[in-house]
């Protein structure tokens, strides 16, 4: 790598032509005390050299500034070079010269004499100045020159123990700053700038930085040639591993062709029955499959795509029952009442067999818990003959449940409606989304949004899975939502969906229901045959009344486990059956009542009115009380009131005032006394127009101090002008007022129509009387 130049030849001594022939060269800058071989072609650079042989040997060496000029003139070469000694020449068979050159010192062009046939310059010779006495300064200076190169030595893997002996006994700086730059492979520019450099300290504190430079330059070298090796290494680790495998598994009979997978996946792609489409796009990913490696986590992931396009139900479908008169044999087989419900799917049955075409409806079934939305898609699935899948919505927050995880993400997969398609396995089941109206929304999406194309019979025949990212058809499916109240579902996503409201249950609905399905159902969970527990239909009727109050039927279910589990232990420790349940071992069994009927007042106070509500889990009895005292009018409500019971109450208080006269009470009642109206259960919210009536009955109670009928329940919002408007839940709130064992119900006479759905027998248990205005209910609510 290094060349010393010898100094016998008494360099520092020379007696040089004022006027030297001049040799162009490229790429390179020729040092003091460097002897290298030149290859010379151009014509006048070969007479240049001749020209130097004829006489002293003596030649000016410039560098041009341009390497792509094939014929520089003087302004192409820089003005400083080195006067060089032609040690030897040889011609080689193409015509050019080959000479050995070493670098004698450094000379500037004062100018150029002649041009042709060569190059001749008249010179100042630049020679070294004398040597001065090395400060500490100098000494490091050297010393970290020579620790750079030993570093870059060491880098690029060469011996360092010649090449720095010869370093260590050079003692100039300018001739070690020469012969490091000689050597160094740094750009035409900077080595130039290092010869013009007169001073030998700032010419060696430029081959110091430069140094730097190449050491970082070699260090990442280094790194990247080892990081490069590295990774090399381990392909050739995995791959002689993998043949070693494959070796292994042959020599036990063992062995996989990889071409058979693929092969088989493009047979599973041609039989799938994909659209067009979508089988481009599948043989579009297999291609780039068969171009991986096996290994290779890409190919694990377009494997695990293509497995779930070729397991898609596209074309596959159950076929559907289209008999109406065994569908409807089913449907009352597994619930009993329902009428409206089992209409709205005998009609879509028919439908269905006059049109095949005909888009999957979006049944929405809304009510309480307990009355058996859930089980009433499973029924709807049996009696179509098509597959059930049920999808819980409650809580969900993240769109990509619904519309899948882009491939782009460690661990995506399709969503729960693609989900649900592969697991039922054909392409038309019955997908019951439970809790709609539970569904929740952050940061991560709003999966109500996301539900509104997979809910329109219009769009979702294209619905688009992120994880599949190819349409797939959900127009075959048949949606069923369930939820429990309709305030919670977006606009948009109801709008979609028809609404079918399921009400509570009457007392002897629920009795019947009871008898017919949960004691037999829970005989069979709790391990007793079904003549093992008998219990009559009058003790049926004391559970349902005394233990229960709901609308649905999911506390009288976990009642009567209760009795086959205490029933169970006793046939577990010997005893013979048939187990019975007594009126005596009743309360032994379920403990003391929940409810009783002397629950209700015979008698109410004045103030006291009794109104009815509704709320998710039913019908409620709602008591308000209204109280006076001495004071300026000032109206006074307790009981955690929403804004719309609140403001119902100051209707009240207003209509009490306008209608002062006709009920006799003091005209200037407001200016003598404060008005405290209270709704017992104050840690329960409460709100909802429905109150008004029951809040002007309370308070004219109050005013006249005569007492409220205790058999009169009450629901209806009043206007200022004394009307009286319509409500809803009217079914549940009646069902409330019967099970409280009341005998009249005021109802607004706009919620008539409402009385079609209440079963006759609830009817004939209440009397239910309608009213247009205020004025008719204080006449029909006081006592006798």
């Amino acid at each position: 790598m290094f060349h010393d130049g010898d100094d016998e030849n008494g360099i520092q001594n020379l007696d040089l032509p004022p006027e030297l022939p001049v040799l162009a060269v490229r790429d390179i800058v020729v040092f003091n005390y460097m002897i290298l071989p030149l290859f010379v072609g151009r014509e006048k650079s070969v007479k240049a050299v001749d020209a130097a042989l004829s006489g002293d040997r003596y030649i000016l060496i410039l560098t041009q500034k341009d390497e792509s000029v094939d014929d520089p003139g003087p302004d192409d070469l820089y003005q400083t070079g080195t006067v060089g000694m032609i040690m030897r020449m040889l011609k080689m068979p193409d015509g050019r010269l080959k000479v050995l050159v070493q670098g004698l010192a450094r000379a500037k062009v004062r100018r150029f004499t002649a041009n042709d046939p060569y190059h001749i310059a008249k010179i100042e010779p630049l020679l070294e100045p004398e040597t001065v006495e090395l400060t500490p300064e100098h000494e490091a200076l050297m010393r970290s020159s020579r620790e750079q190169s030993e570093k870059i030595l060491g880098l690029r893997g060469i011996s360092s123990g010649d090449i720095m002996s010869v370093l260590n006994n050079v003692n100039e700086p300018g001739r070690l700053a020469d012969l490091i730059a000689s050597n160094l492979r740094i750009k035409v520019a900077e080595a130039q700038k290092i010869l013009e450099s007169y001073d030998p300290i700032s010419r060696l504190q430029r081959v110091n930085e430069q140094l730097v430079k190449e050491v970082e330059v070699a260090s990442m070298q280094n790194k990247i040639q080892a990081s490069a090796k590295e990774g090399m290494d381990k392909a050739q680790r995995d791959f002689f591993l993998r043949e070693q495998l494959k070796a292994i598994k042959r020599e036990l009979g063992d062995e996989h062709d990889e071409n058979e997978d693929i092969d088989e996946l493009r047979k599973a792609i041609e039989t799938s029955g994909m659209p067009k489409d979508v089988m481009k796009e599948a043989f579009k990913q297999l291609r780039r499959l068969e171009s991986m490696h096996s290994e290779s986590s890409e190919a694990t992931v377009i494997r695990t795509y293509l497995d779930w396009m070729t397991e898609l139900p596209w074309k596959k479908t159950s076929r559907d029952r289209l008999d109406i008169k065994k569908a409807k044999t089913i449907l009352d087989e597994d619930h009993y009442d329902l009428d409206k419900v089992k209409e709205r799917i005998l009609e879509y049955l028919s439908v269905r067999k006059l049109n095949p075409k005909m888009k999957g409806p979006i049944l929405c079934f809304v009510g309480p818990p307990g009355v058996g939305k859930t089980s009433l898609g499973r029924s709807i699935a049996r009696s179509l003959g098509r597959k059930f899948h049920r999808m819980s919505l409650g809580g969900m927050r993240d769109e990509a449940e619904i519309r899948g995880h882009r491939r782009t993400y460690i661990g995506s997969m399709p969503g729960r409606i693609v989900q649900a398609i592969k697991q039922c396995g054909t392409r038309n089941p019955v997908i019951m989304l439970d809790e709609i109206d539970k569904l929740g929304s952050d940061f991560r999406g709003d999966p109500s949004s996301a539900l509104l194309e997979v809910l329109d019979p219009e769009q979702n025949f294209g619905f688009t899975d992120h994880y599949l990212n190819v349409p797939f058809d959900l127009s075959k499916v048949m949606f069923i939502c369930t939820a429990n109240v309709l305030d919670t579902i977006p606009g948009p996503l109801r709008d979609r969906m028809e609404i079918i409201r399921i009400p509570g249950y009457t007392e002897h609905e629920k009795a019947v229901i009871t008898k017919r399905y949960i004691i037999p159902r829970q005989t069979r969970e709790n391990g007793l045959a079904e003549d093992e527990m008998v219990i009559s239909d009058k003790l049926v009727a004391r559970v349902i009344r005394e233990y229960t109050r709901e609308a649905g039927l999911r506390n009288v279910e976990q009642k009567i486990g209760t009795v086959c589990r205490k029933m169970a232990r006793k046939k577990a420790e010997g005893e013979k059956g048939p187990f019975k349940v007594s009126p005596k071992n009743l309360h032994k069994l379920l403990g003391p009542p929940i409810f009783i009927d002397d629950e209700k007042e015979k008698t109410l106070p004045a103030g006291v009115a009794m109104g009815l509500a509704w709320t998710p889990v039913g019908g409620e009895m709602l008591h308000v009380e209204v109280s006076t005292m001495p004071g300026k009018g000032k109206l006074i409500l307790t009981g955690k009131l929403g804004d719309v019971m609140k403001e119902s109450a100051q209707a009240a208080l207003s209509m009490a005032r306008a209608k002062a006269d006709a009920y006799g009470i003091e005209p200037d009642f407001a200016d003598k006394f404060d008005i405290h109206v209270h709704v017992p259960a104050g840690a329960t919210p409460k709100d909802g127009p429905s109150a008004g009536v029951t809040l002007v009955t309370a308070l004219i109670s109050a005013l006249t101090e005569t007492p409220v009928d205790p058999d009169v329940a009450m629901t209806g919002e009043i206007s200022l002008r004394g009307r009286v408007l319509p409500v809803g839940g009217i079914k549940e709130k009646i069902l409330a007022a019967v099970s409280r064992r009341m005998k009249k119900v005021i109802i607004p006479a706009q919620n008539k129509k409402d009385l079609e759905e209440i079963p006759a027998e609830l009817r004939r248990k209440i009397k239910i009387v309608t009213v247009e205005r205020v004025e008719e209910v204080w006449p029909l609510a006081k006592a006798e």
